[in-house]
């Protein structure tokens, strides 16, 4: 899911929110009951309607809320990127929306077809955003400061006029089965 505007970052623990496309009250209840620090990820099936925009924004920064991941529709988004607030949605929607069902909070959903659970962690950007869960965090995280480190060493290599061939096995690979 993209980023409602370009530089949206988002990094922080999971609340998770079960709404229903069309409806938005259960995001009303979230930035009331959702802890500072944390994320809001909402369930709303996908559905094309204008869930979040400026109000729920200014409301969840006053909380202390530090971004929306939503698998549905948001609105607003020149007043989102003024205001800085990273939003990830599936869509842009204008339609806007009744309050009659106040959703169910911090239990498991699904976003984009992934189970996210409260406290699991939240990371986007302009590739794409991820969610770890909260028993593999401190594996994950070991695993991608390694990674980032090893690509930092072949970046330099290759700016010393090192070729990937002789960097990576598959060059390798590619020359014994020729």
């Amino acid at each position: 899911m993209p980023g409602a505007w370009p530089g949206a970052r988002l990094c922080g623990p999971a609340f998770t929110v079960q709404g229903a496309g069309g409806d938005n009250l259960a995001l009303h209840h979230a930035v009331a009951e959702a802890p500072a620090g944390h994320v809001l990820v909402v369930d709303v099936g996908g559905a094309a309607f204008g869930h979040w925009g400026e109000i729920l924004t200014v409301a969840a920064q006053a909380r202390g809320l530090t971004g929306l991941l939503i698998d549905g529709g948001v609105r607003d988004r020149a007043e989102l990127e003024r205001l800085g607030f990273p939003v990830f949605s599936r869509n842009d929607a204008i339609g806007g929306t009744r309050k009659d069902f106040p959703g169910v909070l911090g239990r498991p959903i699904r976003v984009g077809g992934v189970e996210v659970g409260t406290g699991d962690l939240v990371v986007g950007d302009a590739d794409g955003v991820v969610a770890i869960a909260s028993a593999d965090i401190e594996r994950i995280l070991g695993a991608a400061d390694a990674r980032v480190e090893k690509e930092q060493d072949i970046i330099t290599q290759l700016c010393t006029g090192r070729a990937t061939l002789d960097l990576y096995p598959f060059g390798r690979q590619a020359a014994q089965r020729s």
